[in-house]
């Protein structure tokens, strides 16, 4: 995905993110593909191709894979597809999309000193998602958030509190070589693998490193995740944790959900959740 494709999908999906708002809000009447339209300032036509181009697959389609009934056949099948990928190492049984990472936690020291005499490089990006905000050190990527609202200094500020006493430089031409491999997983794999660096407690790099198995197109309950971590009774925690991961999308903290088979909360938007969930079903159905 080139740098045009990216800013392409980038504008479909603020009007994506628009249209699942407001059928969240109307879920309960149903509304038809015109008041959709209509309510993003598109017609019916223009609204049909946005949503081919963005995810390829039909409004009515896309929507389906947002449902809690969809979300409950994935939970239901994770003793069949989860559990074989975590046993065989891979992040993905299929290999289809397949973000290959290797992870790296600070030491103690750097944890303790929170970032002092790191330095980090930042720029600011489109994505499929909306823009976003990626950073790296000199050993890899080490923060990935999501723009919430059109508003870049609240996710800066967020990421300066995460790593409060290193030293930062915006210099988005340091990053965006990233963005292609980030989101157009095709031209990752075993032979390009992305490197993270996670700064956190031990149990919470535990759990950042358990969801990075979870497959691409996949959803799983906090309680399997408590379980893949060897401590079932810790889904409180987990989801702390989870609520905390600092590589958004690579650390894919959105395929966790509530066992209910609810989508639940997403530190970049419950929308942007379904809007990924959604987007990464009509890819690996396909």
């Amino acid at each position: 995905m080139d740098s045009d494709a990216l800013k392409q999908a980038n504008e479909d999906y603020e009007r994506i993110e628009k249209a699942i708002k407001f059928l969240e809000a109307n879920f309960s009447s149903q509304p038809g593909l015109k008041e959709i339209a209509d309510y993003i300032g598109l017609s019916e036509f223009h609204f049909q191709r946005l949503f081919s181009r963005w995810v390829g697959i039909s409004p009515k389609r896309f929507l389906q894979y947002l449902t809690k009934e969809y979300a409950k056949t994935l939970l239901e099948s994770r003793i069949n597809l989860l559990d074989v990928t975590y046993e065989s190492g891979l992040t993905s049984p299929s290999r289809l999309h397949d973000l290959f990472v290797t992870c790296e936690a600070v030491t103690p020291g750097e944890y303790k000193a929170k970032g002092q005499g790191v330095s980090i490089t930042y720029g600011f990006h489109p994505s499929p998602f909306g823009p976003c905000l990626l950073a790296i050190t000199e050993r890899g990527i080490c923060g990935l958030y999501f723009v919430k609202n059109g508003d870049h200094r609240d996710v800066l500020a967020e990421f300066k509190g995460y790593w409060q006493n290193a030293n930062l430089t915006e210099d988005p031409s340091s990053t965006a070589h990233l963005i292609p491999q980030i989101f157009d997983p095709a031209r990752s794999g075993r032979q390009n693998p992305l490197h993270l660096i996670l700064k956190g407690t031990n149990f919470q790099i535990k759990v950042w490193e358990a969801l990075t198995k979870i497959p691409f197109g996949a959803m799983v309950s906090y309680e399997d995740v408590a379980v893949q971590v060897g401590i079932p009774g810790a889904t409180r925690a987990v989801g702390t944790a989870v609520g905390h991961n600092p590589i958004s999308y690579i650390i894919p903290c959105h395929r966790v959900i509530r066992k209910n088979a609810e989508f639940g909360n997403y530190g970049s938007g419950p929308a942007r959740k379904k809007a990924i969930l959604g987007w990464e079903a009509a890819k690996a159905q396909a």
